[in-house]
This record gives structure tokens, C-alpha cells and sequence, in this order.
């Protein structure tokens, strides 16, 4: 396919060969050993799997976001096509977790009118498909 483009070009296919150039953008330290990485779907997020957890990095804040418990023996974790899940597996026990990530934001309502408990819960809908 290269030497098809290069020749409809009009140049040799030495000269559509390329290099790559690349730097390390960032180390980061975790307390245990890494057993397998995935990202979100949507790239917002890192999943680390060590041994017991994953971590969960996030990109644009560069920080470990949350730490999410799971067995010692998942060894494998995937990102599913949907920004919000994930799964890990087992190969010892044949095992597959599939986990769903709602993210949680807290708003400073120090001032603010309201009406009810000043501790009761809020749930705020985002409809991203509004047609």
C-alpha cells in the first residue's frame, strides 16, 4: 500500500519511509508492583492494576483519582468501549469483573439558598444526547 501511495506521489518508497520521535512525558510511582495498564475510552482516564486495586490516574490532572478494591488474583484489567466501565480478570480463579465508574462532584454550596437537609444528596443529570 506505501509503495502504491509513494508511487501515485511521484516520489521513491525510500522516500516515504518516517522515524519516530519520542520523549518521556512523565514518571509515575506507585506503591506496588504494575500488573497490566488500560485507558478510558474516551482517554481521560489510566487504569493501573496492581496487586489488590487499581488505581485510577487521571490524565489532565496528572493524580491517582481513586483506588478501586479488588482481589488479589485479577492479574488483567480492559477498557471496555464506554468511557465508564471496565473489567479485570482472573486467570487463576477464571474469573471476569466487570466494573461500572460513576464519577462524583462536589460543589461548595457555602452561602447558598436551599431548602432541606443542608447533607441531603443531589443528583445532577448531563444529557450529552438531547435531540
Amino acid at each position: 500500500m506505501v509503495l502504491l501511495l509513494a508511487a501515485a506521489a511521484g516520489v521513491s518508497a525510500q522516500a516515504a519511509s518516517a522515524g519516530l520521535e519520542w520523549n518521556t512525558i512523565k514518571d509515575i510511582e506507585v506503591k506496588a508492583a504494575p500488573l497490566d495498564v488500560a485507558s478510558s475510552a474516551d482517554g481521560k482516564w489510566l487504569f493501573v492494576l496492581t496487586p489488590g486495586e487499581v488505581l485510577v490516574y487521571a490524565l489532565r490532572e496528572e493524580a491517582i483519582a481513586a483506588r478501586i478494591p479488588v482481589g488479589r488474583e485479577f492479574d488483567r484489567i480492559v477498557s471496555l468501549p464506554r468511557p465508564d466501565r471496565l473489567a479485570v480478570a482472573s486467570s487463576g480463579k477464571k474469573t471476569l469483573r466487570l466494573i461500572r465508574l460513576d464519577e462524583v462532584h462536589k460543589f461548595d454550596l457555602q452561602g447558598r439558598a436551599f431548602r432541606g437537609p443542608a447533607d441531603a444528596p443531589v443528583v445532577v443529570a448531563v444529557f450529552v444526547d438531547y435531540q
